[in-house]
Order: C-alpha cells, then structure tokens, then sequence
C-alpha cells in the first residue's frame, strides 16, 4: 500500500510522547495508519551528529521522520539521512508555535515566510529520491488572514513539488500564548481547510485539531483526503486505533481487544528491559489503554506505581491486568 494511501489516518508528531516506544504500542493496534516521529531538528542530526534520534524498528512502519529546520542545505542533508535509514516520508513541521522554536526560526512561524519554505522542502525533495516530503502547517498565525495566507502557502509548496500537506485547523498565536494553550485556544476552522482540500485537488491533504473519535475521522473524510489524529490517539488509543484498519482502510484489524494488545507489548517490554531500560519508558504509553473502562484506574495506578519500584520488570504488565481483569468480570 503506497504511503498516501495510509495516510488517510495518521497519527500525529507529539514531542516527548510519539517515540519509539509509543509507536510500538501503536503499531499493535493498527497495521495501517501512518505514525510519525516526534519532531528532530535538522541541526541536532548534521551538525550535533545524533543520529540515534534516527532509530526506529522496521516493525514500526509504516513510519515517517518529522523534521524542524529552516536551512535548506541542511534540511537536505538531514532528509537524505532519514532516506538511508528508511524512512516512509520525511515531514517538514511549519506549525509548532513553542518559543524554542521560534528562536530557531522553525515551526509555525515559518507560515510568515512561505517562500523560505518552499526553498526548504525543494532543497528535501531533490535529496529525497523517490520518498515522498510532506508538510505540517497551521492554517496562519497571529493577525494573519487565513483565507489569504493558507491559499497562498499551499500555492508556494505545491509549486516546490510538495503533493501532500497536514493542515491543523488553527491559527498559532506566537505571542501570549504557550504551546498547549495553542492546540486549544484559538478557534477551529474546518471549513476553510474543507474549501482548500476543494481548491488544491491536485494535492492531498489531510485535517488535524479536535478530531476525538473515529467517527469524527470519518466524518472528516467525506471532504478530505486523509486525517490527523493526536491527543485523543495518545489518550485513548483504542479508541482511535483499535478498529481503523477495518473501519478507515478496509482491511483485517490486527488486534482483538485491549487485553491482547497488552500481552502482545510484553516481548517489546522485556527487550526494552533486558537492554538495561526502565520499564516506565513503556508503560507510560500504555496508561490509556482502558480508558472509560471498569478497572482503568487500577491499570493506570499499578503501572505507574509498578514501573517506579525497584528492579521492577515485564511482570508489571501482567499485574495491571490483572486489575481490569478483575473488575470487568
């Protein structure tokens, strides 16, 4: 199946949430939809030389790198480095409004200088071979117009060569605003990314904000090409990815239940440990996984209780449940 078609669900770059880890757990419960990397800067992998922010397991595909930069060379280099190593797609981010990033000149203040971005992703595409480069935006940022800037932005890529953009339907305040409070605050708009997904047809696009359920993401569809999902994927990952692959692809659901796609983390969990790695680096992703249901409370308090003790191990899994065990009968 090519990268777009996946794409039709796909879940969001989360810093510090979507790492390895994480993507793991996701890829139990979805075969399907596309995962991305938490946000790399182009600048820790060419110029720090972290390369092991490139790591992944080819068991985690399909899986794209998101990159942060507004260096064209660099972005470059830093593409051809995720393409070694086998990367599905590799992701331009032009929407995190964090003030780190705006001092860097990356993220969602690049929406102010769209012709800088189009030099970037020209500069990944001609680095990139035949792995497609995407791009991650707001719909505009501060007293920006969004009817005029988004247009005019997607106009700049799609001339660069990008054919596959995410839009997260909010403008990002840059000033009085934190980054949380920017994926909250400011208004949804659906219906202008509705009217660019009509307008760009020779592009495909994809949603992202707000959308909280798999109902929501098939609603969402209807107009668009492909959706977006993060907090709710992360908070309530069955929920969201449990059902996608039947539901969104039309393929078999690789994962019956919850209880088994916790059992089925535990080799996952044990390699983790017998590498010398503590089991919360796991666990913690796992915290959802009962959301809304009997014994969720038990589950969330004995993994995060268990994975704090000393030389706790895979076992903890197993006792956490036990716990919704208990309660559901």
């Amino acid at each position: 199946m090519p990268v777009t078609d996946h794409a039709r669900l796909s879940v969001a770059p989360m810093m510090d949430w979507t790492d390895r880890h994480c993507r793991a757990f996701h890829r139990v419960l979805s075969r399907q939809v596309l995962l991305y990397t938490e946000m790399v800067t182009s600048a820790a992998l060419v110029r720090g030389g972290a390369v092991e922010l490139l790591e992944f397991d080819a068991a985690e595909h399909p899986v794209a790198l998101q990159l942060g930069g507004s260096d064209p060379a660099e972005l470059a280099e830093a593409t051809a480095m995720a393409v070694a190593r086998g990367y599905a797609e590799v992701n331009l981010n032009v929407g995190c409004p964090s003030d780190r990033v705006q001092s860097g000149c990356f993220g969602a203040i690049l929406m102010e200088r769209p012709g800088l971005v189009a030099d970037c992703v020209a500069a990944m595409i001609a680095a990139a071979g035949d792995v497609p480069v995407t791009v991650k935006c707001r719909i505009g940022v501060d007293d920006q117009d969004p009817a005029t800037v988004l247009p005019d932005f997607l106009s700049r890529i799609r001339d660069a060569g990008v054919s596959r953009a995410t839009i997260h339907a909010r403008k990002a305040w840059l000033q009085g605003l934190s980054p949380k409070e920017n994926r909250e605050v400011p208004p949804l708009d659906y219906a202008l990314v509705h009217a660019m997904a009509e307008r760009f047809d020779d592009m495909h696009l994809s949603i992202n904000g707000g959308i909280a359920s798999l109902d929501d993401v098939g609603a969402q569809l209807e107009p668009m090409d492909g959706v977006m999902v993060g907090r709710a994927a992360y908070h309530d990952p069955a929920a969201i990815l449990l059902e996608a692959d039947s539901r969104i692809f039309g393929t078999a659901d690789p994962c019956p239940d919850r209880a088994t796609a916790a059992l089925r983390m535990l080799p996952h969990l044990e390699r983790h440990i017998d590498g010398g790695g503590k089991p919360g680096h796991v666990t913690r992703h796992m915290l959802g996984l009962f959301a809304g249901l009997p014994g969720a409370r038990a589950w969330r308090r004995t993994l995060s209780e268990g994975a704090a003790r000393p030389g706790a191990g895979a076992e903890i899994l197993t006792e956490a449940l036990a716990h919704v065990t208990a309660q559901a009968a």
